[in-house]
């Protein structure tokens, strides 16, 4: 019975919501923990080691991040199988994390029964996806994306740096990031930096430190 088990990795960078997880996985009769893990680094070498059936994955770890750990393990096994759980919310985090390869995300306040339905379901191949989190990327799909530059300058923008100290970070011209400052509002729909910040951190297209 126990070789027919799914085989589960956890990875949380606190060690509580990793001991509260085993328990409740502890209890199936079909589900057995491999291993668990608090960094991206070690869920990584962990994953080569055991080779789990699925990888519950969350997305704030140290150093390595979850999305960068998602898509090393992917590297690793193309056909992993990977489930997000996370406090982030936002829309742009999980269209990231479903684009790395997770094959779905889950929201650490929607538990209980949920988590065991979705890891069976992962398990046997379907995409297993909450309508809540359906919701969020058909909102996103809606909505213009910023590009790449434009997220950077809306980090730099959030940790307090002027248009001026901007230009100097990256390296171009102060009218430049006039230019995408001006975008940034016009796809958040706000009026000024401080609401912009706010948006972009609330929908997770930027993360900075607490």
């Amino acid at each position: 019975m126990a070789k027919n088990r799914i085989r589960i990795l956890c990875v949380d960078d606190h060690r509580l919501v990793l001991n509260g997880i085993e328990l409740m996985i502890g209890r199936q009769p079909d589900m057995s923990v491999v291993g668990s893990a608090t960094t991206g680094e070690e869920a990584v070498s962990l994953f080569q080691q055991h080779r789990p059936d699925i990888t519950l994955m969350d997305l704030q770890l140290p150093v390595m991040t979850g999305l960068e750990a998602i898509r090393a393990i992917r590297h690793l096994s193309p056909d992993a199988r990977i489930i997000v759980l996370t406090m982030y919310h936002g829309d742009e985090d999980i269209h990231r994390a479903l684009a790395a390869g997770a094959a779905t995300y889950l929201l650490k306040d929607m538990l209980s029964d949920d988590l065991m339905r979705v890891i069976r379901e992962v398990h046997a191949g379907q995409r297993a996806l909450l309508p809540e989190i359906q919701v969020r990327l058909d909102e996103r799909a809606t909505r213009p994306s910023l590009t790449p530059r434009e997220v950077q300058v809306t980090e730099l923008v959030g940790r307090g740096l002027r248009n001026k100290e901007i230009a100097t970070e990256l390296r171009i011209s102060e009218e430049t990031v006039q230019v995408h400052v001006k975008s940034i509002l016009t796809k958040l729909g706000v009026n000024d930096r401080t609401a912009a910040v706010n948006v972009a951190m609330r929908r997770g297209i930027i993360h900075l430190a607490q």
